[in-house]
C-alpha cells in the first residue's frame, strides 16, 4: 500500500474523532467525564482482545499499561479537565501542539532529525487551529492550561513509545491490549472520584456505542497502523484534522455560523497537514540512523 493511502487511511482517524464534542454534548449525559472514558475505553478494549483471541505477553504488560495511561486513561482525564476549565478553543489550541512534542520526542527515543519544514508546518498548525476556534470569550485558566499542555504531552508520549515499541501482533490486537489496559486504570478512579450514573436512555447507549465501538476501538486500530507505517511527526499533523471536523459537524449539525477567519483558519490547517506530510517524508539515510537508534533502546 502506498504512503498516500496510508496517509488517507489514517487520517480518517482524527476526523471521525472530531464527533466526540457533538456526540457528548448531544448524546450523553454531562457532568461524569472519567466514567464515561471507561465505558469508551473498557468494552471496546475486551471486545477487541476477545476478537483476535490475542492477549499480552508477560513481557508486555509493563509496556501495555503504559501505553494504554498515556494514549487513553490519562489523555482522556487531561482532556476532560482541560475542557471543563477553559473555552473549547484553548483547549484544542493546547492540543495542536502535540505535533510539536512529538518531533521532539521522536528525536531523542527514535533518532528522528529535526527538520525546519516540520516544525515550521506544526507551527502553523497550531495557528490555524487557533484562528479556527479562539474567539473573544478565550481565558486562562492556570489548572486547564496544565492540563491541557499535559494532555497533548501524554498524547505525544504515547504516539512516540507505540512506534518505538512495535508488538508483534496486528493492529486490532495492540488497539485492543491498550484500551483495556487504560479502561481498567480508568474503572477505580471514576469509581472513587464520581457520582452513579443516571439511568441511561436510548440515545446515551447509542453515543456510547459509536464513542466506544467507532471512536475508540475502529479509530484507535487505524491510528496505530499509521504508527507502525508512517512518520511519529507525520501522523502527529494529521491529529490536527480534528478540530476541523468538530467546528464542520457543529455548522453542518447545530447551525454554528462559520466566520471568514474562521474558514482561514481552516484552509491554514488543512494546508499545514498537507506541508507535515511532505516535511516528514523519510530519507533512505534518515531510515538507516533511525533503525539503529530504535534498536539500540529496545532492549
Amino acid at each position: 500500500m502506498s504512503r498516500t493511502t496510508d496517509i488517507f487511511l489514517t487520517a480518517l482517524a482524527p476526523a471521525i474523532w472530531g464527533s466526540t464534542y457533538l456526540v457528548t454534548t448531544e448524546a450523553l449525559p454531562a457532568g461524569y467525564p472519567i466514567t464515561l472514558a471507561a465505558l469508551r475505553a473498557l468494552p471496546a478494549g475486551l471486545l477487541l482482545v476477545a476478537f483476535t483471541r490475542s492477549l499480552p505477553p508477560r513481557a508486555w504488560l509493563g509496556r501495555t499499561f503504559l501505553l494504554g495511561s498515556l494514549n487513553f486513561a490519562l489523555f482522556w482525564s487531561l482532556l476532560f479537565v482541560a475542557a471543563y476549565r477553559l473555552p473549547g478553543g484553548v483547549a484544542a489550541t493546547l492540543g495542536s501542539l502535540q505535533a510539536m512534542m512529538v518531533i521532539l520526542m521522536a528525536r531523542g527515543w527514535l533518532g528522528t532529525p529535526v527538520r525546519a519544514g516540520a516544525v515550521i508546518a506544526a507551527a502553523t498548525g497550531v495557528l490555524g487551529v487557533a484562528l479556527l476556534l479562539l474567539g473573544p470569550e478565550a481565558a486562562l485558566d492556570p489548572v486547564g492550561v496544565i492540563a491541557g499542555i499535559g494532555g497533548a504531552a501524554s498524547m505525544a508520549a504515547g504516539t512516540v513509545l507505540s512506534r518505538k515499541w512495535e508488538p508483534p501482533v496486528s493492529a486490532l490486537s495492540f488497539t485492543g491490549w491498550q484500551l483495556t489496559a487504560g479502561g481498567l486504570v480508568l474503572l477505580p478512579l471514576a469509581l472513587i472520584v464520581e457520582p452513579s450514573l443516571p439511568p441511561l436512555t436510548a440515545l446515551n447507549l447509542s453515543g456510547l456505542i459509536w464513542l466506544g465501538l467507532i471512536g475508540a476501538g475502529a479509530t484507535y486500530a487505524i491510528w496505530f497502523r499509521g504508527i507502525a507505517r508512517l512518520e511519529p511527526g507525520a501522523v502527529s499533523m494529521l491529529g490536527m484534522m480534528s478540530p476541523v471536523t468538530a467546528v464542520t459537524l457543529g455548522w453542518l449539525w447545530l447551525g454554528q455560523g462559520l466566520s471568514l477567519l474562521q474558514m482561514s483558519g481552516a484552509a491554514i490547517v488543512l494546508i499545514s497537514v498537507w506541508a507535515g506530510q511532505r516535511a516528514n517524508r523519510p530519507r533512505v539515510a534518515d531510515r538507516f540512523r533511525a533503525s539503529r537508534v530504535a534498536q539500540s533502546g529496545a532492549a
